[in-house]
């Protein structure tokens, strides 16, 4: 019995999957230029996404993606659609239909409505002469494919170009919309997602947690503070209000090993000069980077002005996030 090669089979695979989406990048054209506009102009609606069997999973897929960056759109069943689902597509959404042979019968009911009540609607789908080809008012016209199983049956290449449309889509509005890694956290404030992308705003300690201190207190005072906030760190200020230093308890055990009456003198001549700020908007997980990389603690987070201190961010805070 001769043994299978499952590696050159999954090779091939991928290497059919991979002309598919060539073919695909060849055959864009202004349709596309147009489906993204329409999206676009969507102000007032939604993009409701139907499709049939594996289209219709894709089509999920699709709906998913175009949500988290920002186009509100949800996937309906084809099928329910007959059985009073319809009633979710208003004059104001868009449809986006799925089908790769475009002649899937539970789409014709969608169809239908869509005309009657004049909802745009973009096709997409690999057949000229079929339904959906002509009823679309933008026709997302697919190449037909071989698909990557023997017999030339089993929806793979086809599902692979209908999941790349969907999303060159998504990602052609989110470009447009200048639609950025801070405006991605909104829609995803949980898992292990919603932690790579914290910033350090999310963390620091802010308003009277902050242990500030004027440039001008003696270190007796200062140690008193520094006990009482168990940050281990003092942000300094100098007259205008601004941050001048910081010093933390490294700093303060180095210093009593050199003065002898440390508690006598003013924190200023101790501290850090022009301690590390980050900007309120930087990542926790950069934010860690630069302490590793620098070899401190603490950092010091600014709104727009870096001499304002607004907040502090200690690396407890971030490991404690599940940041690394």
């Amino acid at each position: 019995m001769k043994k299978n090669n499952y590696n050159k089979i999954a090779q091939k695979v991928i290497e059919t999957e991979i002309n598919s989406l060539k073919k695909l990048k060849s055959n864009l054209n202004k349709s596309f230029e147009k489906a993204v506009k329409l999206i676009l102009n969507c102000k007032n609606g939604k993009i409701i996404i139907s499709g049939v069997g594996k289209s219709g999973i894709i089509g999920k897929k699709i709906a998913s993606t175009l949500s988290s960056v920002g186009t509100p759109s949800f996937f309906v069943d084809a099928s329910s659609c007959s059985h009073g689902n319809l009633g979710q597509i208003s004059s104001n959404d868009i449809l986006l239909l799925i089908s790769y042979s475009g002649e899937s019968t539970e789409l014709k009911n969608i169809i239908q409505y869509a005309k009657r009540n004049k909802i745009s609607l973009i096709g997409i789908m690999s057949k000229k002469k079929s339904l959906l080809y002509k009823a679309s008012n933008i026709k997302l016209l697919l190449p037909e494919v071989k698909e990557a199983d023997p017999n030339n049956i089993v929806p793979t290449s086809s599902t692979i170009v209908q999941l790349s449309i969907g999303d060159a889509l998504a990602v052609a509005t989110m470009k447009h919309k200048k639609f950025t890694k801070l405006d991605f956290k909104k829609f995803h404030p949980s898992g292990s997602l919603g932690a790579k992308l914290k910033t350090v705003e999310d963390l620091m300690l802010s308003g009277s947690k902050i242990p500030f201190v004027n440039e001008d207190i003696l270190m007796k005072k200062a140690l008193k503070i520094i006990v009482n906030k168990k940050l281990g760190t003092l942000v300094v200020k100098n007259k205008k209000g601004f941050t001048c230093g910081i010093l933390v308890d490294g700093d303060i055990k180095r210093s009593s090993e050199k003065i002898d009456n440390l508690k006598a003198i003013k924190i200023k001549k101790i501290m850090k000069k022009n301690p590390i700020s980050v900007s309120k908007d930087t990542l926790a997980a950069e934010a860690l980077a630069i302490m590793n990389t620098k070899k401190v603690t603490s950092l010091c987070v600014h709104a727009s002005n870096k001499k304002k201190t607004v907040g502090i961010v200690h690396i407890h805070n971030i490991l404690q996030s599940n940041i690394s």
